[in-house]
């Protein structure tokens, strides 16, 4: 009935598919997102993962906490570092580390 009242005032009927028009209109948005959200996402983890595999004892590091001190011993995935003059040592976690303080060369 829709179709027969849009041919009776001159409404031209759509062409092409419907599937191909929503599909050529949604792959912008999607480069869009991938671009601004999910790119510079994966740079900054790949950023922060080769920080921790370059961690070295001696180095001063900041943690997520804000806590700040230097690296005594390292294993797979745990850090002891050094947090004061009075020699007081807490164990993390590799990934709770969010800044190293010291520059390689």
């Amino acid at each position: 009935m829709i179709t027969a009242f849009a041919t009776a005032t001159g409404a031209a009927e759509p062409v092409g598919n419907p599937l191909i028009s929503m599909i050529v209109s949604l792959l912008p948005m999607i480069l869009i997102f991938y671009f601004l959200l999910i790119r510079p996402q994966k740079k900054q983890q790949k950023r922060m993962q080769n920080m921790l595999d370059a961690l070295q004892v001696n180095d001063e590091v900041v943690t997520i906490g804000g806590i700040m001190g230097k690296v005594v011993t390292i294993k797979e995935d745990d850090v002891v570092i050094e947090t004061s003059a009075d020699r007081n040592k807490i164990k993390f976690q590799k990934s709770a580390i969010s800044k190293v303080l010291t520059i390689h060369e």
